[in-house]
């Protein structure tokens, strides 16, 4: 069964995998980038997707999204749940899977359902600082970030060098995303805000483990929750970064434009236009007021 790690994109999804794969696949808790390949994307790095989807639509591509979770679910049944105190491991999720997917349904094809997925967490961050965080990102203006976050109909996609609709996603506007996950009634969705994991990452990350525990075996070791916390600081995963390079980067050449930017320094209240601002405040009202980022 999958447990999603979903988010709009550049919300913090990339931290919290750092975070989940130092703990669930590492002995010590230390973190690696070769860590997070045992969180893949989807649909982007599904086999299954990526064999049938060259040059297909969203539509198309849409009829097969249940079909490739029942695939990637069948792959991993033989997997087990159970903690191994032999070899002092954490037990391992069968599956987590990033995606910035929102939960929609297109001519009748829903993105998941309760037969596949197990949990998910869903990462929200402050949408004032998502808009400057995706200028830095896709390189485009902070007026086109905005608008890219305000298109009800925004779908992006992951090309690789032969396949260019690999992981087409249908995302929506801001507040469509998140209203999606949040409002998902199939499965249990945990909403963790990424200023709680810049105030109090050790306590988010322990809150996630314990909403984990409802599904699957899980022990928490406190010194891998200490070292997890060490090695994802978002300072450490920035020299990472730039000493050894990340493919999830927009590119190498310019530092302003790596994947770990700002994070914590992203801080809308310095660098965002003022008319911007207010502009994401009228969009989002409703959502930001129950995210406590207006009142």
């Amino acid at each position: 069964m999958i447990i999603w790690i979903a988010s709009y994109p550049k919300s913090g999804n990339a931290w919290i995998r750092a975070i989940l794969s130092a703990y669930f696949y590492s002995k010590d808790g230390n973190f690696n980038f070769e860590l997070l390949d045992n969180i893949k994307e989807f649909p982007k790095n599904s086999e299954y997707l990526n064999k049938i989807s060259k040059e297909k639509s969203l539509l198309e591509i849409a009829k097969e999204w249940i079909p490739a979770q029942k695939m990637i679910n069948l792959n991993a049944k033989d997997k087990s749940f159970e903690y191994s105190i032999k070899n002092n491991q954490n037990p391992k999720p069968k599956i987590f899977l990033k995606t910035h997917s929102a939960i929609c349904s297109i001519n009748g094809y829903d993105f998941t359902n309760n037969e596949n997925t197990l949990a998910a967490v869903y990462i929200v961050r402050d949408p004032r600082n998502v808009v400057l965080s995706i200028a830095n990102h896709f390189n485009i203006s902070i007026e086109n970030s905005l608008e890219f976050m305000i298109d009800k109909d925004k779908i992006i996609s992951n090309p690789t060098n032969d396949n260019k609709n690999s992981g087409l996603t249908l995302l929506g506007d801001w507040k469509t995303n998140y209203r999606s996950w949040k409002n998902y009634d199939s499965t249990k969705v945990k909403i963790v805000k990424y200023e709680d994991l810049i105030n109090s990452s050790k306590d988010t990350f322990v809150d996630i483990l314990n909403f984990f525990k409802k599904y699957v075996m899980i022990n928490i070791d406190e010194n891998k929750v200490n070292n997890v916390i060490k090695s994802t600081e978002f300072n450490k995963l920035k020299q990472y970064e730039q000493k050894y390079g990340f493919k999830e980067s927009a590119t190498m050449s310019d530092q302003s434009k790596f994947f770990f930017n700002l994070g914590p320094n992203n801080d809308w209240k310095k660098l965002l236009d003022k008319k911007i601002s207010k502009k994401i405040c009228e969009y989002f009202e409703n959502e930001m007021k129950e995210l406590g980022y207006i009142t």
